[in-house]
C-alpha cells in the first residue's frame, strides 16, 4: 500500500467501487426470501395474505360486472356455453388469486434461472476489480509538491465521480428488490381483475411488469460481465506523458466505462419493458 495521499485516495475510491460491484454480484444470486435475512419477506407474506381476502372480494365484483357488460339479458347467461365460459373464467381467476404467491415465485425463479445460466455460460465467478496500474502509481509517487497540485484536483474530481457512481449503481440494484417486494405484496388486487373481461388487461399488464422486474437481473448480469471484460483489459498508460495527463486519461476512460455500466443498470427496467412489450 502506497503512503502517497493521491494514490491512497484513488485506491480508496476504486475499492469502494469494487466492493459495491462485488455486492451486486452477490445480490444477483439472492432470492427475496433470503435478502437481508428474510425479515422483509416475512412482512410481505403477511401483507399478501391480508390483501388476498380483498382480492377475492374484488374478484366477485369484477366477475359480476363482467357478466352484466357481456350479456344483454339473463337469457344469455342461462345458455350452457356462456355459463361454462363464465364458470371457467371465475375458477381460473380464483386460482390465480389464491395461488398468487406461488405464481410470483415461479416467475422469479425463471428470471433467476436465466441470470444464473448467463453466469454459467460466461464462466465468470466474480467481476474483475478496477485497479491503478503500477506505472501510474510510480509516476505519481515521483512527483514533487508543485507537480502534485493539479493531481490533487484530478484525484478529488475522479474519486468523487467513482464514489457517487458506486452508490448510484448499488441503489439501483437494491431498488429492484424493493419492486419485487411491492409487486408481491399487492399481487392479489391486480390479479383479481382476471375475473372480468373488461378489466383483465390490468392483470396482464401487472404480470408483464413483474416479469420485466425479474428479467432485470439478467440485464444486470450481462452489464457486469461486459464491464468485467473492460476491467480485465485496463486502458494503456502512456508512460511518456506527464503524471497529471496520465492520471486524467486513465481515470477518464475508467469513469466512462463505469458510466456505461451504471447507465445500463439504471436502464435495465426500460430494456426489459421493451422486451415484454410494455
Amino acid at each position: 500500500m502506497s503512503d502517497n495521499w493521491i494514490v491512497g485516495s484513488l485506491n480508496n475510491a476504486l475499492e469502494t467501487w469494487n466492493s459495491k460491484l462485488a455486492e451486486i454480484w452477490k445480490l444477483i444470486t439472492e432470492t427475496p426470501q433470503t435478502f437481508k435475512g428474510g425479515g422483509i419477506w416475512n412482512v410481505i407474506v403477511n401483507i399478501h395474505g391480508a390483501l388476498e381476502a380483498i382480492g377475492l372480494a374484488l374478484l366477485v365484483l369484477f366477475f359480476v360486472v363482467g357478466i352484466t357488460k357481456t350479456c344483454s339479458s339473463l337469457t344469455e347467461v342461462r345458455k350452457p356455453e356462456h355459463a361454462l365460459k363464465f364458470f371457467i373464467r371465475f375458477a381460473i381467476a380464483k386460482l390465480i388469486v389464491t395461488r398468487g404467491m406461488e405464481l410470483m415465485l415461479s416467475l422469479f425463479k425463471i428470471g433467476q434461472g436465466i441470470s444464473l445460466k448467463i453466469m454459467e455460460v460466461a464462466n465468470i465467478q466474480k467481476v474483475s476489480n478496477a485497479t491503478l496500474p503500477k506505472e501510474m502509481i510510480k509516476a505519481i509517487e515521483s512527483c514533487g509538491f508543485f507537480e502534485s497540485i493539479p493531481l490533487w484536483f484530478v484525484t478529488l474530481i475522479g474519486g468523487l465521480a467513482v464514489t457517487v457512481l458506486s452508490f448510484i449503481m448499488i441503489m439501483t440494484v437494491y431498488g429492484r428488490f424493493f419492486k419485487l417486494y411491492i409487486y408481491t405484496a399487492i399481487a392479489p388486487i391486480p390479479l383479481s381483475t382476471f375475473a372480468g373481461e373488461h378489466v383483465q388487461n390490468v392483470g396482464r399488464t401487472f404480470l408483464k411488469s413483474y416479469v420485466g422486474v425479474c428479467l432485470e437481473g439478467a440485464v444486470i448480469v450481462l452489464s457486469c460481465i461486459i464491464f468485467s471484460m473492460f476491467a480485465s483489459s485496463p486502458p494503456v498508460v502512456d508512460t511518456n506523458a506527464a503524471p497529471v495527463t496520465m492520471a486524467w486519461k486513465y481515470l477518464g476512460e475508467i469513469i466512462f466505462n463505469m458510466l456505461v455500466l451504471v447507465g445500463t443498470i439504471k436502464a435495465s427496467d426500460r430494456v426489459v419493458k421493451e422486451m415484454v412489450g410494455l
